[in-house]
């Protein structure tokens, strides 16, 4: 039974109530005698004692018995949507158990006292009755309360827990996506490379690639990595594109030590510098120059607009990737500038969870 079961005390009413219901029933009989008898200003100690038996009984009584259906009503009833179905059936419960019990109550009472006194009289007035309501009333509000925060806990985590799951499937699809997209751009690299009947140099980007997927599997499901982590992951991308466009590719680090714990979406700056790779031109009369920076909080990359002339084919997939891995994990996202001169993206650095 749930009255002398803690775990189920916990389960039905949301707290351990063995204290408060031990102190309310008192305080609720003190208070039912104070409104109906007045037992101890009117009587010596031991006869407001025996008088102050009977409200004792009959709240405990009350108690223990609309308590009783009000965890029957929480088994039946259990959902957010049933709430004023419960409270309504509670309430007119409340109203039958006071009236029948009352009245048979009474009669119990005046049998029992009559074995030791004579002409024992038990009668409550409609105005006790309704104050007696009022106060069961208030205490299973009390119940009532207790149990819709607690399930209102419950609810909130289940709903972030479920939000949780949501978004890491939306962030793995995105990484997934990021994936293929890197690879992509990494064969066209190769395909220029061989084009140019340079075997060893093949080989050594094979090479580099492997260590770069390596990489990319090491980062497993994480949907942040440190700065240091992507770093590291960057350079070797760029060691890869070093070997295709040798010095007219230059990048610029200005990062200080105590900058990389901070945290950042995988694979975010390789994909900018990829980006800047594919738009820009890259020869040695116009070598593209990447600065990559922390500025207030957010990593800046930032390099000279040197647009192609033939235009190249775009899967979009790049930045509005990040943005939308950013969107799913934190309120701040990245910022774009183009002013025709400068093409410049800014990260946002995030904090450990």
């Amino acid at each position: 039974m749930a009255l002398y079961n803690k775990e189920k005390r916990i389960q039905y009413l949301g707290f351990d109530d063995f204290w408060f219901l031990i102190a309310g029933i008192l305080l609720t009989s003190l208070v039912s005698d104070y409104l109906i008898n007045n037992s101890f200003s009117r009587f010596g100690i031991g006869m407001a004692l025996i008088s102050w038996s009977v409200p004792l009984f009959f709240s405990a009584f009350y108690w223990i018995f609309i308590r009783f259906i009000l965890i029957l009503l929480r088994k039946k009833y259990p959902s957010f949507r049933d709430d004023i179905k419960r409270t309504l059936i509670l309430v007119i419960s409340i109203i039958f158990t006071v009236f029948i019990f009352d009245f048979l109550g009474g009669k119990l009472v005046v049998f029992v006292f009559n074995l030791f006194t004579e002409n024992t009289n038990y009668i409550t007035q409609i105005k006790d009755r309704v104050s007696i309501i009022l106060i069961i009333v208030l205490i299973m509000a009390v119940y009532e309360a207790i149990f819709y925060y607690v399930r209102l806990k419950k609810s909130i985590k289940k709903e972030e827990q479920a939000k949780q799951i949501i978004i890491q499937a939306q962030l793995d699809a995105l990484k997934n996506q990021a994936q293929p997209h890197f690879l992509f751009n990494s064969l066209n690299t190769l395909r220029d490379i061989i084009d140019q009947d340079s075997k060893e140099d093949a080989k050594g980007f094979v090479d580099n690639l492997s260590d770069v997927y390596r990489f990319i599997l090491e980062a497993g499901n994480a949907s942040i990595i440190s700065l240091q982590e992507e770093i590291k992951f960057t350079k070797a991308y760029i060691n890869i594109q070093l070997e295709r466009f040798g010095n007219n590719l230059k990048v610029n680090w200005n990062i200080s030590e105590n900058q990389l714990n901070s945290m950042i979406i995988p694979m975010s700056l390789q994909l900018l510098i990829e980006n800047a790779i594919k738009h820009n031109v890259v020869s040695r009369s116009k070598p593209l120059i990447i600065t990559i920076e922390v500025v207030n909080d957010y990593l800046v990359v930032r390099n000279k607009i040197q647009a192609k002339t033939t235009k190249v084919a775009s899967t979009k997939i790049g930045l509005q990737n990040i943005e939308k891995r950013y969107s799913l994990i934190s309120e701040k996202l990245p910022i774009i500038k183009n002013d025709g001169n400068e093409f410049v993206v800014s990260l946002p650095l995030l904090k450990k969870k």
